[in-house]
């Protein structure tokens, strides 16, 4: 801020004491400058949206509201949303905890595990996942392991086997784009829970063990609740950022996924642009609509952290009911 040199002193004013001081605000107008800039580019990009014939706005709403578009958008994009998100979370913490154990063996294992799906990139993963049927010609057999040798060495014929799931099914569609998705996001949230849990100070967890809490008690009533203030912003983004990855499930490929029905309109009509809008559309919405659930969640979690000062207590005698 800038100030007048010229005082003005009144005349009994004593002359050790300074006069009143005119001051006067700082001028900006470089910020001027650049309002302007960004009302003519805003002017410029609704004129684009409008006048261009390109967008083609009555096919882009057309082909949003065609049946297996939104069945794509409610099945392969939300719902994969929601069931990778959840494999993602629930291994990330478990992959946490194992890497902050002091046994080496878990820590080994959730450490390669990390470094292995954060290394391959969702694409490909999705693509290997839809190829892995071939490993399992027979099937996923679910029962005691080696059972054939150890019938061999007894003497003896048959199986110890529960049953047996056709691989062919199982990584294929959806079912494999949510394994795929899931895996890779594991990997992320274990960094990211174990970040938050390394914020939480270590003498709360001591504290609750020496009243005889469990370790896993510790971790559930007193760590993870204190760490989710850390862990709940980046898990948002990545939830956000699996919704747009839903798209690679052509990779599988998923045929009840938003992008690819889009894509089949776009190619029946030979409208590519307008199919590209359309689907952005939909991630608009969508993502608009998590980032108020992130917004919620981070409020919720963050109470009694920040820099807002708390309320002044009413008055005694104060009204009110």
């Amino acid at each position: 801020m800038s100030t007048d040199t010229t005082e003005t002193r009144p005349a009994d004013a004593s002359p050790d004491r300074p006069g009143a001081i005119n001051a006067v605000p700082v001028r900006h107008p470089g910020r001027w400058v650049a309002i302007a800039v960004i009302v003519i580019l805003a002017g410029m990009l609704v004129h684009l949206l409008v006048t261009n014939k390109a967008f083609d706005w009555r096919f882009v709403f057309q082909a949003m509201n065609q049946q297996p578009v939104i069945h794509g958008f409610l099945k392969g994009t939300l719902l994969v949303t929601v069931l990778s998100m959840i494999v993602g979370v629930g291994g990330g913490v478990l992959l946490a905890v194992m890497r902050l154990s002091d046994n080496p063996i878990l820590a080994g294992v959730s450490w390669v595990f990390t470094w292995f799906f954060r290394s391959i990139p969702r694409y490909i993963l999705l693509f290997t996942m839809g190829t892995l049927g071939i490993l399992f010609p027979q099937g996923i057999a679910f029962g005691i392991p080696f059972d054939w040798k150890i019938m061999d060495w007894l003497g003896m014929s048959g199986d110890w086997r529960f049953f047996t799931l056709d691989a062919n099914q199982v990584f294929t569609g959806i079912v494999a784009g949510v394994i795929g998705l899931g895996l890779s996001e594991a990997a992320y949230m274990a960094e990211i829970a174990r970040a938050g849990i390394m914020s939480v100070d270590k003498g709360q967890a001591e504290a609750a063990e020496a009243l005889g809490m469990s370790s896993g008690k510790v971790m559930r009533r007193v760590v993870l609740p204190q760490a989710m203030r850390v862990i709940v912003p980046p898990t948002g983004n990545e939830t956000i950022a699996m919704l747009k990855d839903t798209s690679l499930l052509l990779a599988v490929p998923v045929i009840a996924e938003l992008f690819y029905q889009l894509q089949s309109i776009g190619s029946t009509y030979y409208k590519t642009f307008p199919i590209a809008v359309a689907a952005t559309l939909y991630y608009l919405a969508a993502t608009s609509v998590l980032m108020v659930g992130q917004y919620f969640l981070e409020r919720h979690f963050g109470r009694g952290f920040g820099t807002k000062a708390p309320r002044a207590a009413r008055p005694a005698g104060a009204g009110g009911a």
